[in-house]
This record gives C-alpha cells, sequence and structure tokens, in this order.
C-alpha cells in the first residue's frame, strides 16, 4: 500500500470556466514546479504533522528526511537530451543528486506511478493541452491509503502523435468513447464497486459511469488523476478512483488515512492581448547558460567570505588593495517580496511580446533586490509596494534550448488556498 501524505494542485491564473490556459512563459516544466513546490511547502509549514518527508527544504536542498526522489508524468514533455531533472530539481530547491524519472502518459500513468512509489518519493503530473493544470503527491510511510485494485491495457491508437511532436487524431468521438474506456471498464466491472471519479474523460462520461456526483475536474491529462485524489480526499471520500486514456484503465482504491491538500488555484481571467513584433533571435550561448544556472534557476545569491554580504547575481569583488576575491558561497534567496520600482515597455520590442512590465522587487529580510518580468496579470497593473512572489517561469527559447529564469507574481495572482 502507498500512503500519501500531501496532495497539492496548481491552475494557472488564465483561461476561463471551461478550462485554464498556459501562460506564454509557461511549460509543463514550470507548472511542475508549482505543483511540486506547494506539496512540499505543506509539508515543511507542518500541515503534514510526523510526516518523514517533512524537513526537505523547498528553498534549498531536501535533507535525509526529505524528498528522495521525483517523478514526473506527461504528455508533453519538452523533448531535452539528457532530460529536464536539471531544471526540475533546482526549481524545487531539491538537491541535484536526487533520482528524477519522466513518465510519458496520461492519467493511467500518473496513478500507475502513485501506486507503485516507495516513501520520500514526490510523484508530479502535469498538463498543457487541451487545458493546463498541475498537481502533485508527496508518498510517505503514513496517510492517506491508495491500493493498486485493477488495470487493463488495451489498443485503440485513435490520437497518435510523431516523434516530431505532429499529433493526429482519428477523429471519431463515439468510437473513442464506447470501444476505448467504456469498454475497458467493462471488463473490469465484474464484482468491483463503482468509481467515486474517473479521471482523464470528460465530466459528462465520467458522470455516466460512477457512482453519486463525481469530482469536476479541471483537466483531461495525466494531472487529471491526482485532481481526482484531492477531491475525494477533501470529501474524506474512500473508495474507488479510476483513471483512463484512450482503452487503457487503472484502478486505486483509496481508503483510510489523512492527507493535507493544498491548492494554488486563482480565479481565471483571460490572457491579456499582446503583439508579437518578429524579429531577429537571440541565440543561445550554453557556456553563459552553464555559469548562470545555479543562480538564475536555483535562485541562489553569492554570499561574500568575511562580510557576508549577498550578491544577486554573485559576483566577484576587488579589495581595497587591488586583489581580485572569489570566495563566496551560494545560499538560496526568500520567493517573496515588494516591488520597489517598475516600468512597462509598450513600444514594439523585436522577438517579444509586448506590452511587458518589469519591476525591481526587494526579498523579505535580505536586502537583496532583483529584477523581474511580471507574470500572471496584465502590463501595467503592478505599483510599487505590491507583494508578490518569484516564480519559475520559461524566460525565452533560444535556438531551440528553453532557458528558465524567475519572474515576479503579484499576491492576487498566486492566491493559495488549504484543505483537509
Amino acid at each position: 500500500m502507498t500512503h500519501v501524505a500531501a496532495i497539492a494542485t496548481y491552475l494557472p491564473c488564465w483561461g476561463s470556466a471551461r478550462g485554464r490556459v498556459a501562460g506564454g512563459d509557461e511549460d509543463v516544466v514550470t507548472l511542475a514546479v508549482e505543483a511540486g513546490r506547494a506539496a512540499i511547502d505543506a509539508a515543511d509549514d507542518g500541515d503534514v504533522a510526523g510526516s518523514d518527508v517533512a524537513g526537505g527544504s523547498a528553498g534549498g536542498g531536501a535533507g535525509a528526511g526529505g524528498v528522495q526522489r521525483v517523478v514526473l508524468v506527461s504528455r508533453e514533455l519538452p523533448l531535452l537530451e539528457g532530460g529536464n531533472a536539471a531544471v526540475l530539481l533546482a526549481g524545487l530547491g531539491l538537491d541535484p543528486e536526487i533520482e528524477v524519472s519522466e513518465r510519458l502518459g496520461g492519467a493511467p500513468a500518473a496513478l500507475d506511478a502513485l501506486a507503485s512509489a516507495r516513501p520520500r518519493t514526490l510523484v508530479i503530473a502535469a498538463d498543457v493541452q487541451p487545458f493546463a493544470g498541475a498537481a502533485a503527491a508527496l508518498v510517505a510511510s503514513s496517510g492517506l491509503g491508495v491500493v493498486p485494485v485493477a488495470r487493463l491495457a488495451r489498443s485503440l491508437p485513435v490520437r497518435t502523435r510523431s516523434a516530431a511532436g505532429e499529433v493526429h487524431d482519428y477523429g471519431d468521438p463515439r468510437l473513442l468513447r464506447e470501444r476505448g474506456a467504456l469498454a475497458s471498464l467493462t471488463a473490469l466491472a465484474a464484482g468491483a464497486d463503482k468509481p467515486l471519479a474517473l479521471a482523464g474523460v470528460d465530466a459528462r462520461q465520467a458522470a455516466a459511469v460512477c457512482a453519486g456526483q463525481p469530482p469536476t475536474l479541471p483537466t483531461t491529462g495525466a494531472s487529471s488523476a491526482f485532481f481526482a485524489l484531492a477531491a475525494l480526499a477533501q470529501a474524506r471520500s474512500p473508495g474507488p478512483l479510476f483513471a483512463a486514456e484512450q482503452a487503457t484503465v487503472s484502478g486505486v482504491q483509496v481508503g483510510d488515512g489523512v492527507a493535507v491538500v493544498r491548492r494554488v488555484e486563482p480565479a481565471a481571467r483571460p490572457l491579456p492581448a499582446t503583439t508579437l513584433t518578429p524579429g531577429k533571435e537571440i541565440p543561445v550561448s550554453l557556456a553563459a547558460y552553464d555559469r548562470a544556472f545555479s543562480a538564475k534557476v536555483r535562485f541562489e545569491a553569492g554570499r561574500q567570505a568575511g562580510t557576508g554580504e549577498l550578491d544577486f547575481p554573485p559576483r566577484y569583488r576587488v579589495g581595497t588593495d587591488g586583489s581580485l576575491h572569489t570566495d563566496y558561497t551560494l545560499v538560496p534567496l526568500p520567493r517573496t517580496g515588494t516591488v520597489y520600482t517598475g516600468v512597462t515597455i509598450r513600444i514594439p520590442v523585436p522577438g517579444l511580446a509586448t506590452p511587458y512590465s518589469l519591476v525591481i522587487v526587494e526579498l523579505d529580510d535580505v536586502g537583496v533586490r532583483v529584477l523581474a518580468r511580471v507574470t500572471g496579470t496584465a502590463a501595467g497593473t503592478v505599483n510599487i509596494g505590491d507583494r508578490g512572489r518569484m516564480v519559475l517561469r520559461l524566460v525565452a527559447v533560444r535556438s531551440g534550448v528553453p532557458d528558465y529564469g524567475y519572474a515576479f507574481c503579484p499576491e492576487e495572482a498566486a492566491q493559495t488556498g488549504s484543505g483537509a
């Protein structure tokens, strides 16, 4: 049996009642980081009393009692040679030595990954299409019990994706519904209770096969399995939870026990109008990318030896005697702060969507100010004195390489809810 100590969900602030959409600076990795950090923070804040996953710091490295493995499940992983582990761990604030497994799959794959996870594993599922969202579950030695009860893999390739990412849809939703999930569920149904929730399908199809009124899920992708689990955990409703994708179905029995649920689900707003001005792409310098990675993606400052002063980005200093001082230690920076000043760029900038806002943020308690782009709100709406947090975002894709950094997200766009 797997025990889930904490579940966290994340929805982008953009979209409508129909579903959420990722912003131009969000992808699977940034969505996964948002959900994963929320789950880790739930443990670190003491919401998971006595959990053996508490104590892993999301600000800079997990201790011996913290997260030891990360599993990321999605259908839309960036295709990086060597994988996305470095950026994912940096964004989560976990040690670079931690094992990371990336799995290509939908809701059944996410449920399988959770049901087979060992304690101290953080399982994250993230989606961009057709609707965006991410959710994470922390596995521990105690908490909400999850036991695998059924699995059936059948081939019905209604939707396929080429090696280059091109999607082909056979275009027969009735065939997919009747010969896909419903047929597989029927084959598994002998002697089994009806599921309380069915992830991976639309609300109408879930209502047709579930007992009672199933929870409404914001996605039909990999993360829908964990959104469903979060709903059952909050309602304290033990029972079957199934996940389907085309004709493949996995099922678990959600048992007794308690998992804290933390939701980062701000109200949906329409994407603001922007204009992309054509222009020459700024090429990537991989040497510069490598030198700046820890400071930029792990959000770390250099603490000078002797004086203890912080520099962001880290830099060498010249002493009063003219000698070059290169001795500094990287330390994590706070992720919250206040806008010190800002500017909104409205003139067309080649290669960038305009208008956009830049702010200088005074980070809490360290006397460090950082320059960052504003995310999660329309340009020109952030003012001096506004509070918010620094969030990992996709800065640009240069020469085919995704480049990540931090943006300032105001409080109203980063509302966090919590549950039982």
